[in-house]
């Protein structure tokens, strides 16, 4: 399958899940949004990944190219097609299929963190109840779309993973980690203000930990996840 990614800062990229595409025999296909790249011809790919950013989906002053990758997304999703969002991705979902997306009413949600499962989605088949995750955001999903289930959740954020039928997922979650995503995502300033509000000052070698001691597991996770979406999607392109 050709995968269509869009990207929102280069730095927020496919991650783990490309090595696992790519051993599946798929291609990815990067559009850099924030550096002007146009979004191509929508029929020319099979699924789309959608991945995070530090800008919200509101900002469509700061950031005009919002306003076509919802239209895009809208039109992706109506038609059926197979859609993976993470994090901004996930909250690009629900507002352009008629969610609500605001800032999170208690402090931003930074370092690991459990989500629960809701339901038996087929995203999560073969993972356990409880998921071991990275976080990085300060705004949520407050309203699901109409027709959107939820697929998990935790006390912090209420969506942390929800599903339109059986072809588009959005995740609030990070499960693309690699070991240096961390270490990266710090440099840019609204990420390193999340972090200093949550942990406070000179927190990031805490986070760097964290990571570290858990990137098996959380890579594991990611496997699992990204092969379940593809081999859905490979389902749904193939009908």
């Amino acid at each position: 399958m050709k995968i269509l990614v869009f990207q929102h800062v280069a730095i927020e990229h496919p991650g783990s899940f490309r090595d696992t595409i790519k051993a599946q025999g798929h291609s990815l296909h990067q559009i850099e949004l924030d550096e002007g790249e146009a979004i191509p011809p929508l029929h020319d790919y099979d699924v789309l990944l959608v991945m995070g950013g530090p800008m919200d989906v509101w900002e469509e002053e700061a950031h005009p190219w919002l306003a076509a990758e919802k239209a895009a997304i809208r039109a992706w999703v109506s038609a059926g097609k197979p859609y993976l969002g993470m994090c901004f991705g996930a909250q690009l979902l629900a507002e352009a299929m008629g969610g609500k997306v605001g800032l999170m009413k208690t402090a931003p949600e930074v370092g690991m963190s459990q989500v629960r499962q809701v339901g038996a989605a087929a995203l999560f088949s073969g993972l356990p109840e409880q998921l071991t995750c990275f976080q990085w955001h300060g705004a949520e999903v407050c309203e699901l779309p109409p027709g959107a289930s939820l697929i998990a959740t935790n006390a912090a954020c209420r969506v942390q993973g929800f599903a339109l039928g059986e072809h588009a997922y959005g995740l609030q979650f990070h499960a693309e980690l690699t070991e240096t995503t961390a270490q990266e995502w710090a440099a840019l300033p609204e990420y390193a203000a999340a972090l200093e509000t949550v942990k406070g000052p000179g927190s990031l070698p805490l986070i760097l930990a964290e990571v570290d001691a858990k990137i098996d597991d959380l890579q594991g996770v990611a496997r699992r996840l990204i092969l379940n979406f593809l081999q859905g999607a490979t389902l749904q392109v193939s009908a």
